[in-house]
């Protein structure tokens, strides 16, 4: 019998679970965002029927008529993915949660939207520039600009970790950027960390948000 949609939300919730049960926290202090890019809305409405409250996206084209075709579902958005500056203030229409905040052309951007927004500064673990991230020694100014715009809530930090390396190393060099971090903005506490193939580590190291994609959703339609 193949494997469906609950099987799979149930195993990783179970090994969300195990995986505090090891690091002696508690599951409820972490959020597990679904990560639905290329499914389509008949999907997340699935997910909300088995108690998903939380789905994240990467590409507001694709976002923006999925969230239209589901107000009247009760879910939290999160924008996983790089954002344009033009794009910024239509995706904080909808998301109320972006978790790729890089560079100080994006927090203007999203400091003229009029209402309130929740953000990750997404910080490059990978020695490329430009592959999305701000680098770790621009960091602090990047957070004191993002808390200087009234309308922006700075969460915490954002990483991917790069595929070519141990993930558990490059979440620890977020705990350290995580330290820089805190010194200008004491409140930006929370870690976004770990997808379907390394969210034990992330959780080992105190990650609060996990962004998982395929391990809840199955292999992913072809992008159109």
């Amino acid at each position: 019998m193949s494997e469906t949609l609950a099987d799979r939300w149930q195993r990783v919730q179970d090994q969300v679970a195990s995986a505090c049960e090891d690091a002696g926290r508690s599951p409820d202090d972490v959020t597990t965002i679904v990560v639905t890019k290329f499914h389509p809305a008949s999907l997340v409405r699935e997910l909300h029927a088995l108690g998903v409250r939380h789905v994240g996206e990467n590409r507001h084209q694709d976002a923006a008529p999925k969230h239209q075709e589901l107000t009247d579902l009760d879910l939290t958005w999160h924008f996983v993915g790089q954002l344009q500056s033009n794009k910024a203030r239509a995706v904080a229409a909808y998301c109320e949660v972006i978790h790729s905040v890089d560079r100080p052309s994006l927090v203007e951007a999203l400091a003229k939207y009029e209402g309130s927004v929740e953000v990750f500064l997404e910080v490059n673990l990978t020695s490329v520039p430009g592959r999305g991230g701000v680098e770790p020694g621009d960091l602090e100014a990047l957070a004191e600009q993002t808390r200087e715009a009234g309308n922006l809530r700075l969460r915490g930090l954002m990483a991917v970790a790069p595929q070519d390396e141990d993930a558990g190393r490059a979440f620890d060099r977020v705990l350290t950027y995580r330290e820089n971090l805190l010194r200008v903005a004491p409140e930006a506490t929370d870690l976004s960390l770990g997808m379907s193939g390394d969210f034990r580590e992330a959780i080992a190291r105190g990650a609060t948000h996990l962004r998982i994609g395929t391990a809840i959703t199955g292999k992913r339609p072809l992008p159109t």
